[in-house]
């Protein structure tokens, strides 16, 4: 087997030592030596990193779709999705910013372009809480030009800074999924939350955690996935108990008979003092009938 192993053709070997390295390519592609432990961690760890890479690539492709197929983003928190966007961003540019390498962060860049245009799309498809604010042509231009300049931002910020920025992801984390969590609560709905971005996410963090501590072992970054682990079972969780049931849209009315107790005080105390008066309605006029014979009087004139 080893004189196979050892003689595969030049593109496939390149291409195993540029992901595993030279050492473990040897150890276990050309040795067979199942037994290197480190090279099975460090191998594992790359391709489990290379696939999370490619399903974060097409992870909220689902959620889109479902915004535009029906039009509409309900049950989806702005202010989730603006914070989720933002701690995917700050770890994008901290990772790059250290060489890490691109299988331990690369789904982060991909995340924060598809939750940028899921967060256009909020804005473009209003719910009816959001339906009174103003113009959406503006609000979505204001949203453009702040992605474009946090961008750019992250990139010519000093690595200092960008460190505290990555910690700071771990409250952010926290504040992005609790509007999210919150909102489905309040429901009894997960609107329309994509149950498979949810699922990749809780497995896609899981990977994470390993290929972390693996190739990086920077603990800011290995606590920010555990956080978030939780925070997406959560949501799974939800998805769970909420499945099937369909979210109404507040009218804004309140509807008769599901008045608060400070509501009916109020009204009680207004009707205090005050006199009705009830006007009762007259009949009306009846109308002058013939007579029950039938017959027609005329006057007689002589």
């Amino acid at each position: 087997m080893t004189a196979i192993t050892q003689n595969l053709p030049r593109f496939i070997s390149d291409l195993g030592i540029s992901i595993i390295g030279e050492k473990c390519y040897s150890s276990l592609v050309k040795n067979l030596n199942v037994g290197d432990i480190d090279c099975l961690k460090y191998s594992l760890s790359k391709g489990l990193g290379i696939g999370i890479v490619v399903g974060g690539s097409i992870m909220k492709v689902p959620q889109l779709l479902l915004i535009l197929s029906g039009r509409s983003a309900r049950g989806l928190s702005l202010p989730a999705y603006v914070l989720e966007t933002l701690a995917y961003a700050i770890t994008a540019a901290y990772s790059y910013r250290n060489d890490f390498p691109f299988s331990t962060y690369g789904e982060n860049l991909f995340l924060t372009i598809q939750n940028t245009i899921i967060t256009l799309l909020i804005i473009y498809f209003p719910t009816s809480s959001l339906r009174n604010a103003q113009a959406i042509g503006p609000q979505l231009a204001i949203a453009s030009v702040t992605s474009v300049a946090s961008a750019i931002t992250l990139y010519i910020l000093p690595k200092d800074i960008l460190s505290l920025l990555q910690m700071a992801t771990l409250p952010l984390s926290l504040s992005s999924k609790l509007p999210q969590i919150m909102q489905n609560a309040r429901a009894q709905s997960t609107g329309q939350l994509s149950a498979f971005a949810v699922v990749s996410q809780i497995v896609g963090c899981l990977a994470r955690l390993f290929t972390t501590a693996t190739e990086v072992g920077d603990l800011i970054v290995t606590a920010g996935f555990a956080l978030a682990l939780v925070l997406n079972l959560v949501l799974g969780a939800q998805m769970w108990m909420y499945w099937g049931n369909v979210q109404k849209e507040d009218s804004g009315k309140t509807q008769i008979g599901l008045l608060s107790e400070k509501e009916k005080e109020d009204w009680a105390s207004e009707r205090q003092g005050r006199v009705d008066v009830v006007v009762t309605p007259k009949s009306p006029v009846p109308r002058h009938t013939a007579s029950p014979s039938g017959r027609k009087w005329a006057r007689k004139i002589d």
